[in-house]
């Protein structure tokens, strides 16, 4: 307790005494090893023509403390080649930094390296030794490369990555891979998704501020989870600032077609919408949540079935407002401080705020079939939709972090929690064809009040310590996620057209309904990693191995209420404000509500996994010039479930009802070898292989049934029997094999070319159950097995080298070709062929779904550090994409490349300030989903224009 006393008072006299501090200023500064990137513990670091220095510690940093001048340091190191730093300038009050200072081993008898503290701080030295001495294959960018390019955030750095595209701006797909074959990890822990139905967390919402860098590794190592194929994206934030941040910023958005618009739709909401959570006005009404509630036919009074009805908020239909621009700002602290002699601390705080409109005045849904005859081409429409989509968004994010070093340890505790409130409003005209097979034929008019809440708060306790002179490391984590989702009051409300007016009918438009969703999940992660350098075959070499502890449990369900008549229902008009008036609810009228909740409710689920998983690799030198890395790790999966399918749900013994029961008991081991062999210092030959799995999540292995309200489109759990489906969903397994040629250049510049292949056993996709015809039903199913060829390459080039009027220029470029097959199963390949037309020859063979058959990413940037100005122009496209899975009567969806342009520019004001200018979707392109069928025309199965968007951002550095 005194010693704890002891340095909170030091810290507090350290923060106090600020006329003190600022008679000195600051240099820190990181070594690293030239050969390995690694960093190097105990060098010493002396100012020249004095007896003033330090050691760096063992993340290879130190800290000097120095008068206001110009200084020159010493770097020297036993069996090291000497550098000496010239024109480290010092100020008062000031941090300066100096990256990665980079020691080679003396080979023979060298001079010393002298070089300037500006060319120090203008190379991203870290990222490209990192990648370039990797024992395993991996891309990435530095927090220096974002200082440089002017990102904001790490969705737009990223993509700038070989092989990575960022979807909706905030998901990211590694070598055009879906969400289910990409996982995002922070620290090197699991963070669930804000979106319970993706694997990958939103990453716009980290400042790239905070960020030191982000690795996206894309082949497995054994101290890596398993569960992913394209890659791993890890993002590391900032524990020790090395220089004070005191960092204020708001940026505007203006979209001509959305912004200021007076036909946007939207709704009397909450009072606490702005802050991303609805503050009570959706929550359901006091007891609604049980089986029997007050209806006519239920034996309560009247009065009570009345004062039931009005509990639930009568607005049911949209207004039109006017949305304003687009607005987000951001703060960021962080600073260190020596505590003591040898000790440090440093904290980091961040907050977020972005709050968005969009609004579509063309959003178009369809549904499309092939017709029986195998002369007939064209594909019919089932049900077309046609009409206006206005989406706010709010988005509020906190991140806080501490950070404690000593010689031998550090300790980091930090707490994120992201807050993200979505509303919703729609109007659509609905055109449902008399000719398609199980459908009725009508026309209607519908209205959608949306709105979702989705909370995650994650911590994560991390120690790391050395021992033996840093020859052994143990790094141990404990990082608990709270993730909640609400979607309260779903509202729907469709008029079928009639001859006689605007009415409510059950077998066409439907009847008003009302939807309750809740979603609880709890993860925690145990994980533990021990290293060991020692020498192997006269070179360096590390033994590593650990183990880690994985519980998640989730609790779901849904509620819906469906508006009923005793009696005749009430004449109407067509306005949703008319139909909950007093004198149309019971008894007065006809109108009262029926749950569709039977108990147990089919739709309410609670499912939990314990994976438990160990490793060993070792990473040594087999020859001089070939590094070699293997693993082992393994992995004990156990997924369970309770509850129920619908048949249960309504009595019948017969139907399918799980309590607490093994879905999936997987005991698996996944080897990994990575070879890299040294062709010339900047050159290398890899080669890799690897077994990696991707596992069902939590709704794709239930009994659910979601409604997208808008859509009308169902999603139907895996573990319905359904259409030849024996509800028996499991993991796919998939083998990956890789080799890369690389060149490394000086200032960031490279060459390098991939070629991979994957193997799938059983991969899961969306299909379209066949047997459905008078609704859209989806639902994920293991499809056969497939195989991945792809190929990458990239560049980056300074065009200095034509004339030394382009030196601030340059050219940089990745581009992936992906040939994905699936072999199909013998029911989907009968499916299809029942359905050939005519001149059509259907094999079992077809494209992967979610897999781009290529991702293209291109820019030419400007960097002037002289005038403080940066920014270029930025291409990003993915190929034609199979989304939906079709078969018999339903034709494949797919998704439409979309050529994102985007031109970013950023201006320093000054050394405090800087100002920052983008223009996204800049081609004004359409972002759509269509059927194909042979020798048909394409039709549209989801198409929306997102327009041309102008941002604006202020950043100011106290």
């Amino acid at each position: 307790m005194n010693k704890l006393l002891t340095i909170v008072l030091t810290i507090a006299f350290v923060v106090l005494s600020n006329d003190v501090f600022a008679q000195q200023g600051t240099i820190r500064g990181t070594v690293i090893e030239e050969a390995t990137g690694d960093p190097v513990y105990g060098v010493t670091i002396l100012v020249e023509g004095t007896s003033t220095g330090t050691t760096t510690d063992f993340d290879g940093k130190f800290n000097l403390s120095l008068t206001e001048g110009d200084y020159n340091l010493k770097i020297s190191y036993v069996s090291y080649t000497p550098v000496t730093i010239e024109e480290v300038g010092v100020g008062s009050g000031e941090v300066t930094i100096i990256d990665n200072i980079r020691l080679q081993k003396t080979v023979e008898e060298m001079e010393e390296v002298v070089v300037t503290a500006e060319m120090m701080n203008i190379s991203e030295a870290a990222m490209i030794t990192t990648k370039r001495k990797s024992a395993n294959m991996l891309d990435g960018i530095s927090a220096e490369r974002f200082r440089t390019i002017g990102d904001s955030d790490a969705a737009q750095a990223l993509k700038r990555v070989t092989g990575v595209s960022v979807e909706g701006g905030k998901y990211v797909y590694v070598r055009g891979l879906g969400d289910r074959y990409t996982k995002t990890m922070m620290n090197s822990v699991d963070i669930p998704s804000l979106d319970p139905d993706k694997n990958s967390l939103q990453i716009d919402i980290f400042p790239t501020n905070l960020i030191d860098n982000m690795i996206i590794t894309k082949t497995a190592v054994a101290e890596m989870p398993a569960d992913f194929t394209g890659g791993i994206v890890n993002i590391e934030t900032k524990d020790f600032p090395d220089e004070p941040i005191i960092d204020v910023s708001l940026s505007t958005s203006y979209n001509p077609s959305m912004h200021f618009n007076s036909g946007f739709l939207g709704y009397n909401g909450s009072n606490t919408d702005m802050l991303g959570f609805d503050g009570g006005t959706r929550e359901l009404p006091s007891g609604a949540n049980v089986e029997g509630i007050p209806t006519p036919i239920s034996g309560n009074s009247e009065q009570e079935v009345n004062n039931f009805v009005n509990s639930f908020n009568s607005n049911l239909g949209p207004n039109e407002l006017t949305n304003p621009m687009d607005l987000s700002a951001g703060v960021s602290l962080g600073n260190q401080f020596s505590v003591g002699s040898d000790n440090a601390f440093g904290y980091i705080l961040s907050g977020t705020y972005k709050r968005s409109t969009s609004h579509y005045d063309n959003y178009r849904y369809g549904e499309y079939q092939r017709q029986s005859n195998p002369s007939e081409y064209d594909l019919i429409y089932a049900t077309k939709q046609n009409g206006v989509v206005s989406e706010s968004n709010v988005l509020l994010g906190g991140l806080a972090g501490l950070a404690f070093k000593t010689p031998n340890s550090k300790y980091k505790l930090t707490g994120m929690h992201l807050q993200n409130g979505e509303d919703r409003a729609t109007s659509f005209f609905i055109d449902n064809s008399v000719d398609a097979p199980g459908q009725s034929g009508y026309l209607a008019d519908s209205y959608n009040l949306e709105y979702s809440e989705r909370g995650v708060t994650n911590f994560l306790l991390n120690g790391v310590h050395y021992f033996d002179n840093a020859m052994w490391e143990v790094n141990w984590r404990i990082s608990p996620t709270f993730s909640t989702m609400n979607d309260p009051d779903i509202r729907r409300t469709a008029y079928t057209r009639s001859p006689n007016g605007p009415r409510f009918n059950a077998g066409a438009g439907g009847f008003p309904s009302r939807i309750w969703r809740y979603m609880d999940e709890m993860n925690v992660v145990n994980r533990v990693d021990i290293t060991r350098d020692y020498q192997l075959f006269g070179s360096g070499a590390k033994f590593k191995t650990g183990g880690s502890y994985v519980y998640k449990e989730r609790d779901y369900e849904i509620l819906k209420y469906d508006m009923q008549f005793f009696g005749a229902i009430p004449t109407l008009t067509g306005d949703p404000s008319e139909i909950l008036q007093p004198e149309n609810i019971y008894p007065n009228g006809s109108i009262y509500y029926q749950s569709g909740n039977p108990d147990p409710n089919p739709n309410a689920y609670s499912s939990n996994v314990s994976n438990t998983s160990f490793y060993l690799s070792n990473e040594f030198n087999l020859f001089q010039n070939l590094k070699t890395s293997l693993g082992l790790r393994v992995e004990n999966y156990v997924q369970r479930h309770t509850g129920r399918d619908a048949l249960f749900a309504q009595g019948d013994p017969s139907g399918n009802n799980l309590d607490n029961e093994k879905v999936l008991d997987s005991f698996d081991f996944f080897p990994s070898a990575n070879l890299t062999y040294f062709l010339t210092d900047r050159q290398n030959l890899r080669v890799s292989y690897s077994r990696t799995i991707a596992r069902p999540s939590f709704k794709e292995l239930s009994f659910a049934q979601i409604l997208d309200p808008v859509s009308d489109r169902i999603f139907n759990g895996g573990l319905f029997s359904i259409d030849q489906w024996e509800g028996n969903l499991t993991e796919t397994r998939i083998h990956n094999f890789d080799t890369r040629w690389e060149m490394f250049f000086n200032q960031g510049q490279l060459l390098s070319l991939s070629l991979f292949y994957k193997s799938f056993d059983d991969p899961i996709e969306l299909v379209r159950i066949q047997a459905q015809q008078t609704s859209s039903e989806f639902q994920p199913r293991n499809v056969g097995d497939g195989e991945v060829f792809g190929a990458e390459f990239e560049f980056r080039k300074n065009l200095g080298f034509i004339t030394e009027s382009l030196q601030y220029f340059g050219l940089s470029s990745n581009v992936t070709i992906v040939e994905s097959i699936i072999d199909m199963t013998e029911q989907e390949f009968r499916s299809r062929k029942n359905f050939e037309k005519e001149g059509q020859n259907v094999n079992d063979k077809r494209q992967m779904a979610g897999q781009a058959p290529y991702i293209i990413n291109a820019g030419i940037s400007y960097d002037n550090p002289e005038i403080g100005l940066d920014g270029g122009l930025f291409y990003n496209v993915q190929g034609e994409t199979l989304t939906v899975v079709g078969g018999s009567l339903f034709p494949d969806v797919y998704t439409e490349p979309f050529h994102n342009l985007r031109l970013n520019m950023n201006k320093s004001l000054g050394s405090n300030a800087s100002v920052n200018l983008s223009v996204s979707n800049l081609l004004n392109e359409t972002r759509a989903e269509y059927y194909q069928g042979y020798r048909a025309d394409k039709q549209i199965f989801s198409k929306y224009k997102p327009h041309t968007t102008v941002s604006l951002g202020f950043k100011y550095s106290f």
